[in-house]
This record gives structure tokens, C-alpha cells and sequence, in this order.
């Protein structure tokens, strides 16, 4: 597809995780198995009810908004908007129209266009076999924060990047868990395709793909996408229409339409006031903003020196990156000489690993920070190997204990006294001429071969680089 470049912009809308519900006290909980439970008249749409703001809703995007270097409006209303569907028990949605919360802003080289705050619709569950829908309203009201992007997109790659940041900021502003399997975080695409004819650009016409719940679906979805009207376009002309992505086939597929806003028929809501924001705050809110990811990476490569994966590693997770930072200044403390990349291994590698086993929470571990630290510096100091050290640290992993109380407990200490591992040397010569053979001919993993046979009769314990100058010694 050489002749054409896709123009794409994103709708992210995520749910807020506030107690309760954007505009009635009806409790706010995503994980609710029961079916129209946490509903009430307001987000029912019972005649006469009336809304009243969720504050802290306001506060969570305003907070967005100052995080992603945007505009906070001086003076912001709520507005109508006006359709029919199952899922909307009003009629119409409480939503933000010419005065949003938020202008502006940028993130990952992407212009911000606006972001308001409106009330997520209830869920419709459908059951093939029965051929019937059914309406949960637990969601039905729940504060829901819509970014809109400008369409400065070019990739497949370059809108997942935005999300998958927009994501992690989220987090680490702790508004949103925004997990995209449960619906907390959807996307949506708007695409077309455009290209240099006689010296004039042309815009093709805007296509928009609607809730993309996972990352491999917002790219899945523009690759093919951009063939598809690629493809359309070298015989006739792209409809300006709703599509959704079918996971199963990989492809989009038509909806509906696509509507424009006089067709939502917007007016200012009448039962909510427009209202100020500086009433709430904003150089508060403003200090209240957490290290961001962005600035989290920078510190972490300068300060710790590490390679640009690992450090993408540990910011992925705010509770990940908190641990390694707080382990990290209690090994200096420790052992100034103790290696960085020794700590990160074991915390991301047999840590996580533990915890993926057990599946428990980063938070429910019964290691500190400090343990791990300490476990590291032992490590380093050659006070025990690294089979040793994966056993102690499966021990505290399930006790709590002290690293060095388990090692003394255990009898796990590192075998570094040249007599004992000189005898084991020469045990494992006599008992495999044969590897000897070959390492007196230039196959030098012969020697590795030895070196393993001996570290299991010690079983683990051995110290691998005074092991192997023992061997060369005594195979001259």
C-alpha cells in the first residue's frame, strides 16, 4: 500500500474507580457477579429523579488531564445526549459536549484533542441458545472518562504505544485498574486513508471501529483496516459507516451508519449547573500527581544504569518498580560493591515466578523490599550459590523469614575451601576418563561437563569459579 498514508485517531473511554457512581450513590464495583444489583432510581432512569456529581470523578480526570500537560476548562457543563438503546435506561446519556473538562494536551508525541467525563451505559448479555438479551444496569452509570485524540497516528504500532502508556499512566494515577479484558479500558479507531494526487492531498473518508477490548485488537483491527480501504478505494469510494473487529476472523465488520453529533441532539443538561473547577483545588490536585512513567524510565536508566528492557520491565508495574527501588537502596546500604542486575534477576525472574505459581498479588507477598536485598548481598558476597539461593528464596517466599536464618538453619552455605573442592575435583576426574580425554584433545566442554558433575555431588553449594581453576590445575 505504497500510494496511501492512514490518518488515525483514537476514542479511549475508561471507567473510573470511585466508590460510587458518577451521578447517585449506587455502589461502584466492577467486580459484581450479581446482575442489577448495585442500581437505584437515579441510574435507572426513574421519571422525577434527579443526578447529583460525583466529585471525586472530576477530580480523577482533571488529574488526567494535568498529567498529560492539558488545559483544565476554567467553566465546565454537562450536556444531554440523546439516543435510544436497551442499554440506556434514560434515553439519553449524561456526557460533556462544547465545554469538557479538559483541552488539550500530549502524550508520546500525539496532540490531545479533549477530555470530558460522561456515565457508562448499562451491559447486554446475549445468549445464542436461547436467541435472547438480557440487560445488567450495574455498569449503567458508572463514571467513564472519554480521551479523544487528534489524528496524528500513522501505525498500527504507534496507537498501541499511546494506549498502553495511557494505560500505565492511569494506574500510576490510580484512577483507573483499566483492565481492557474487563472492559475498564475500550478503544476506538477512527481511520482513513489519504494520498498526494497532482500535488494535492487528498483525504479519504473516516471510518471508525468501536470497542477494541485488547491491544491485538486495536492493531489487528487497523492493519487490516487500512488494506481494506486500500483496497476499496482502487475502484470506488470508502463509506463513511461504524465497524466492529470479529477477534475469530480478524477482520471488521459493519455495523451501522455513522452518526454525527446533530444527530445526538445535544443541549445542556437541565438538572446540573454549570460549574467552576477552580472551586476544586487545582494546585492541590496538581502536587497530588505522581512520578509519571516517562520520567519513572529516565531516573531508573540514569540512577541504576540498567539496559532499556529491564528498565521497561520494572516500570510496567508501579508496586514492581516501588520493590526494586526500595530493595535497590537497602543493597547499597548493604554491600556497595553488590550488583544491580543480580537484584533485578532474582526479583523478576524467581520472585515473579513464585508469585505466578501461587497466584497471589504483588501485595500479598511475604518478602520486603529489604529481604530481598539481603538475600542479593549473600549472593554476592559468595556466602551461597545460585541453587542455594532459589532455595532459600522459595523458603522465604512461604515462611517470612530472614534469608541468612534460613541459610544457617539449612546448612546452605557456599563450599569455597580449596581442600574439600580440590578432593571432589579429583573424584570427578577418576570417575569420567573419558571427559578427560576430550578436554586433553581442545574440547573445552568437557570441562563444563566436570565442572556440573561436581557442582551436583556438592548439591549446588560449590563455587563454580574456584571449581574450574581446581580442574585446570589438576588436568595439566
Amino acid at each position: 500500500m505504497p500510494d496511501y498514508t492512514p490518518t488515525i485517531g483514537l476514542e479511549i473511554h475508561v471507567e473510573l474507580n470511585t466508590k460510587t457512581k458518577m451521578f447517585c450513590d449506587s455502589p461502584n464495583n466492577p467486580e459484581e457477579k450479581h446482575p442489577n444489583t448495585n442500581v437505584c432510581p437515579v441510574c435507572l432512569g426513574h421519571p422525577g429523579t434527579l443526578p447529583t456529581i460525583n466529585k471525586e470523578a472530576v477530580k480523577s480526570v482533571i488529574r488526567v488531564g494535568m498529567a498529560l500537560g492539558g488545559e483544565i476548562n476554567p467553566e465546565t457543563k454537562f450536556d444531554r445526549k440523546n439516543y435510544f438503546y436497551p442499554d440506556l435506561p434514560k434515553g439519553y446519556q449524561i456526557s460533556q459536549y462544547d465545554k469538557p473538562l479538559v483541552l488539550g494536551g500530549s502524550l508520546n508525541g500525539v496532540t490531545l484533542r479533549r477530555i470530558h467525563l460522561e456515565e457508562d451505559t448499562g451491559r447486554l448479555l446475549h445468549d445464542p441458545k436461547t436467541n435472547t438479551s438480557l440487560v445488567d444496569f450495574n455498569r449503567a452509570g458508572v463514571p467513564l472518562m472519554e480521551l479523544v485524540t487528534e489524528p496524528d497516528i500513522k501505525s498500527a504500532e504507534e496507537a498501541v504505544d499511546f494506549a498502553k502508556e495511557l494505560q500505565l499512566i492511569l494506574r500510576y494515577l490510580s484512577v483507573s485498574t483499566a483492565d481492557m479484558e474487563k472492559g475498564q479500558m475500550r478503544v476506538e479507531v477512527n481511520i482513513s486513508l489519504g494520498k498526494w494526487v497532482k500535488g494535492v492531498w487528498k483525504q479519504g473518508t473516516k471510518v471508525e471501529i468501536k470497542n477494541l477490548n485488547s491491544f491485538g485488537a486495536v492493531a489487528g483491527s487497523i492493519e487490516y483496516e487500512i488494506k481494506r480501504q486500500a483496497e476499496v478505494m482502487k475502484t470506488g469510494k470508502v463509506h463513511q459507516e461504524t465497524r466492529g473487529w470479529d477477534d475469530i476472523k480478524k477482520v471488521t465488520v459493519s455495523q451501522r451508519s455513522k452518526e454525527e453529533a446533530q444527530d445526538y441532539r445535544y443541549f445542556p443538561e437541565p438538572d446540573l449547573p454549570p460549574f467552576e473547577t477552580a472551586i476544586l483545588n487545582l494546585e492541590e490536585l496538581k502536587m497530588s500527581i505522581p512520578e509519571l512513567p516517562a520520567a519513572k524510565r529516565d531516573r531508573f536508566r540514569k540512577e541504576f544504569n540498567l539496559e532499556e528492557s529491564k528498565v521497561r520491565v520494572l516500570i510496567s508495574d508501579q508496586k514492581l518498580s516501588d520493590f526494586f527501588e526500595d530493595a535497590a537502596s537497602e543493597l547499597k546500604a548493604l554491600n556497595p560493591n553488590s550488583k544491580i542486575v543480580t537484584l533485578f534477576n532474582y526479583l523478576t525472574s524467581d520472585l515473579i515466578g513464585l508469585i505466578n505459581e501461587t497466584n497471589i498479588s504483588f501485595s500479598e507477598i511475604k518478602i520486603s523490599p529489604e529481604e530481598l536485598a539481603h538475600l542479593v548481598s549473600l549472593i554476592d558476597q559468595g556466602k551461597i550459590m545460585s541453587r542455594g539461593a532459589k532455595d532459600i528464596l522459595r523458603k522465604m517466599f512461604e515462611t517470612g523469614e530472614d534469608p541468612e536464618g534460613i541459610l544457617n538453619a539449612e546448612g546452605l552455605h557456599a563450599v569455597s575451601d580449596e581442600s574439600e573442592l580440590e578432593k571432589v575435583v579429583k573424584d570427578i576426574i577418576k570417575e569420567n576418563p573419558a571427559a578427560v580425554a576430550d578436554y586433553k584433545k581442545g574440547k573445552t566442554a568437557s570441562l563444563q561437563f566436570m565442572i556440573g558433575k561436581a557442582m551436583n555431588k556438592l548439591r549446588g553449594k560449590g563455587n563454580p569459579g574456584i571449581l574450574k581453576d581446581i580442574f585446570e590445575r589438576n588436568l595439566t
